[in-house]
């Protein structure tokens, strides 16, 4: 009788899950307008105050919102420290604590540094740089702050002022324009004019976006020395030339950290002063798509050394504790983000942080107080970001904001890591499947393929995801070879390969839930953006009878042409292995390229692209767009104005999902198609 009565309770828990799920409210693109976004996490040097930015969408001006918060480390009622700035970011506390620094727009609509008394009064206007502020960082005494600045092009009069040609050949990477050099001032805190303390024809390091964060300045402990990230000209887009220098404040004398070594960015200060850590490729081989390690070289001399080298992960925060020995470094790791403790000496040592996945990509937002207590901002499956405080390394945490409240009611896809071995790899992704699931049932299936390649797919919370569970559809979003969330050697094996391998890993990962039996295998949608885009491309062309629908945004479909007009031309040749003009390289370009396979492609597929895209310029959109329509294939091509690889702007972020959805929603109901 044991059996029927499992089944029974099985059946009734199912029914009352469905139940549950019916009576809350879908989540819409309506519901969008209740995201809060929390981050830009800063504590207070005496560790008793966070002060954060809380971000809105505001779709009827069109822009997102950011004002600054403040909440106790032990508890309390979050308040507002400013409440009409808009775009205020980036919060700095003094070294006293008493006033908080940030960038918000000044009177030109440039970012400028703001300085807010914390316990009361009017925010003043510290600099009036031309040409804007980027970035900034305090001086260990409080009494000034460093910041970098573009430089302001000359002025020129009469018929010259009018010419803006350029030597486009004398650039490492195809741009539109040309970018000015940025260098480091020095603003007194007390208002007095800004000291220029850098100039040249090379440049602070300046990644265009999507990428890393800019290389902070990190000021030595004695306040005599700046340490920052440099490349030989603004426009070098050979990433391989970045190099941490070390700028003497009072000479303006600027040196190299290690001239023996290339691929530095991120420097900090150890506590002591006495040495510098900085972010390196495994090996000072970043051609070779190698985990990003901490490395640490001594001011007084030696070998640079990598800190991280055992912990095999893509590592990119590093705070130091309170014992200024050890690091709290993060790094992605399976389907959520991970913290350890990692000594100057010896091994790393996990931080238990359950189901939450902290926030960030190339950088986390994870700081730590001066007692040992670690806060940071992160999300669950179910749940958007909040702020979170662990008391200790070995604490439980504590979440300290309740701005996602507003989820509760609301009927939720259920999230979970799924594995699966391909080619000798245990490879893993994640899985959400729709309110009140039952997996005696079959469901559409689409696949979202992140981009990258080097991030990966994490249970964390994804309006997407939920959005399409509203549907009732499962989400699958793999993570494959070149993901950064298993090591050196699964994140490096996309070198040399492109395409076929990360597709099968895809393929499998796919033939892994069908054999589940609850994939409806006549309804699976492959859809990505930017590489998830060149994934879908191949995949569409590779596996020709797999797709009901397709969705490919931002699709690298050549890289011939990606090498040619891309603004990460010079990084392809060392992800490609050479230039594709150089010996017979151009024959491998093309066998990696979507475009070889699209003539085989039957899927209906939706092609997105901004129209000025300078990461994905749009010719690859359009060529796959006119490859599927001159075949007969049904497709449709939708461009967004602007030169981003991403929507910046609410409305248009909101459109693009509407607009993905939309297709795979068409395709999935029989019988309906495109007028």
């Amino acid at each position: 009788m044991r059996r029927p009565l499992l089944a029974l309770a099985v059946t009734a828990a199912f029914v009352s899950l469905a139940a549950a799920a019916f009576a809350a409210e879908p989540f819409t693109f309506e519901t969008l307008r209740r995201v809060v976004g929390v981050g830009a996490t800063q504590v207070s040097p005496d560790g008793r105050d966070v002060v954060f930015t809380v971000s809105k969408p505001d779709y009827e001006a069109n822009q997102n919102l950011s004002e600054l918060w403040t909440v106790a480390v032990a508890g309390g009622e979050p308040r507002p420290l400013t409440t009409n700035r808009k775009h205020a970011a980036a919060p700095a506390w003094s070294p006293d604590g008493a006033s908080i620094a940030f960038l918000a727009p000044g009177a030109d609509d440039q970012a400028q540094i703001w300085v807010l008394p914390f316990r009361g009064g009017e925010a003043r206007l510290l600099t009036k740089s031309p040409t804007g502020v980027e970035q900034f960082a305090w001086k260990p005494d409080g009494s000034a702050i460093a910041y970098v600045a573009s430089d302001t092009t000359a002025k020129k009069t009469g018929e010259e002022k009018y010419v803006s040609a350029f030597d486009v050949g004398a650039q490492d990477l195809f741009l539109r324009t040309k970018l000015p050099s940025r260098h480091i001032w020095l603003q007194p805190i007390d208002g007095g004019k800004a000291k220029r303390l850098t100039g040249g024809p090379w440049s602070v390091e300046f990644v265009l976006p999507p990428s890393s964060p800019p290389s902070p300045l990190s000021w030595s402990p004695d306040g005599r020395t700046i340490a920052f990230a440099r490349v030989p000209a603004p426009e070098s887009g050979r990433f391989d030339s970045t190099t941490v220098a070390l700028l003497d404040v009072a000479s303006a004398e600027v040196k190299p950290l290690d001239g023996a070594r290339r691929w530095q960015s991120n420097p900090q200060f150890t506590p002591d002063g006495r040495s510098v850590i900085f972010w390196h490729p495994r090996d000072g081989q970043g051609d070779k798509g190698l985990v990003n390690e901490w490395w640490i070289r001594p001011l007084a001399g030696g070998e640079a050394r990598s800190l991280t080298r055992a912990l095999d992960r893509n590592v990119f925060t590093g705070r130091w504790m309170s014992d200024g020995r050890t690091l709290l470094v993060a790094a992605n790791d399976r389907a959520t983000t991970g913290l350890w403790l990692q000594p100057l000496d010896g091994p790393a040592k996990r931080v238990e942080t359950g189901e939450l996945v902290v926030n960030g990509a190339f950088g986390y937002d994870v700081q730590v107080t001066r007692t040992g207590a670690i806060v940071f901002t992160a999300s669950t499956a179910t749940r958007p970001a909040e702020l979170y405080v662990m008391d200790s390394p070995t604490a439980k945490p504590r979440r300290l904001t309740r701005f996602g409240d507003w989820v509760d009611g609301f009927a939720l896809g259920r999230t979970e890591r799924v594995t699966w071995t391909n080619d000798g790899y245990e490879e893993d992704g994640v899985l959400v499947t729709p309110p009140g699931f039952d997996p005696a049932k079959q469901y559409p299936l689409v696949l979202v393929i992140h981009g990258g390649p080097t991030a990966s797919s994490k249970e964390n919370f994804s309006t997407m995801a939920q959005l399409m569970c509203a549907e009732g559809w499962c989400v699958f979003m793999p993570n494959y070879r070149g993901s950064d969330n298993l090591g050196n050697a699964y994140q490096s094996a996309i070198h040399d390969d492109w395409g076929p391998g990360p597709g099968r890993d895809v393929m499998a990962g796919v033939a892994s839930l069908e054999k589940r039996g609850f994939v409806d295998r006549a309804r699976i949608a492959a859809t990505g953006w930017s590489y998830g885009g060149y994934m879908t491309s191949w995949l569409i062309g590779n596996y020709p009878d797999q797709w009901r629908a397709a969705v490919a945004g931002a699709p690298v479909t050549s890289w011939m042409d990606q090498y040619n007009l891309s603004d990460g031309n010079e990084s392809l040749r060392h992800d490609m292995g050479g230039s594709p003009w150089v010996g017979d390289r151009a024959e491998f370009y093309r066998q990696q390229s979507p475009i070889t396979y699209a003539i085989r492609a039957k899927a209906p597929t939706l092609v997105m692209s901004h129209m000025e895209d300078f990461r994905v310029p749009p010719a690859q959109a359009m060529a796959l767009y006119r490859a599927l329509k001159d075949n007969g294939v049904e497709t449709q091509f939708i461009g967004f104005p602007g030169r981003t690889h991403n929507p910046g702007d609410p409305v248009n972020q909101r459109e693009r999902t509407k607009l993905w959805i939309e297709w795979v929603r068409r395709h999935f109901e029989d019988g309906v198609k495109l007028p």
